[in-house]
């Protein structure tokens, strides 16, 4: 995020959203019809889109529930902009979504907090957690890490390899700042987005 941010500088726009079916992998379909819209997206690196939870179908694409929610993390001074997305239809590979209601919330502090997916440079776990750890330190953020389920990604034709990762026993300061500037590249496709956590006990679905 912007330099110098602090908590109630950065906020998530929630939307609704009308569609029946988007791709198994919709991460950069779905940022490129954003992006479409709002070109600023692509150019602030501070950006985070939330993973949207799918329902897979056995088919070619994913079902979408009735609760799914777009979210997206940006500073405050964006909020209003990306408000006026409600009502617009993106075209998601194909796949028509439609942006209903939008409410913005503030982040919250917890100790605990969670991200889907964190890129990867390799499939290798402990080199992971060793870039990981590099980076928490370069920017003064402690914390126990656990390190959960990797998957992939579609980027550009190719795979992005990716890890769920979970930080705990965080300062307030701490996990809000973290949340507010996530960790390694492609926030666009979701990843290093992180969100509180009830606990410790568990890694990744």
């Amino acid at each position: 995020m912007t330099p110098g941010a602090g908590a109630d500088d950065v906020v998530e726009a929630v939307f609704s959203i009308q569609a029946r079916t988007l791709p198994l992998d919709p991460a950069q379909p779905l940022q490129q019809a954003l992006v479409a819209h709002c070109p600023w997206l692509a150019l602030d690196a501070g950006v985070g889109i939330h993973p949207l939870k799918l329902m897979p179908s056995g088919g070619q694409a994913a079902m979408v529930s009735q609760r799914t929610r777009l979210i997206l993390r940006v500073n405050l001074e964006r909020a209003g902009e990306l408000c006026r997305l409600s009502g617009v239809e993106l075209d998601v590979a194909g796949h028509p979504l439609r942006l209903g209601d939008v409410h913005v919330r503030k982040l919250t502090a917890h100790a605990t907090v969670y991200a889907y997916r964190v890129a990867a440079e390799s499939a290798d776990e402990a080199a992971f957690m060793q870039s990981i750890a590099q980076e928490l330190a370069a920017v003064a953020i402690v914390g126990e890490r656990v390190c959960g389920k990797r998957n992939q990604l579609m980027l550009n034709g190719g795979v992005l390899d990716t890890f769920s990762l979970m930080v705990h026993g965080l300062a307030p300061e701490q996990s809000l700042r973290l949340q507010m500037r996530g960790l390694g590249p492609h926030r666009l496709m979701g990843c290093g987005v992180f969100v509180p956590h009830k606990s410790a006990a568990a890694v990744g679905v």
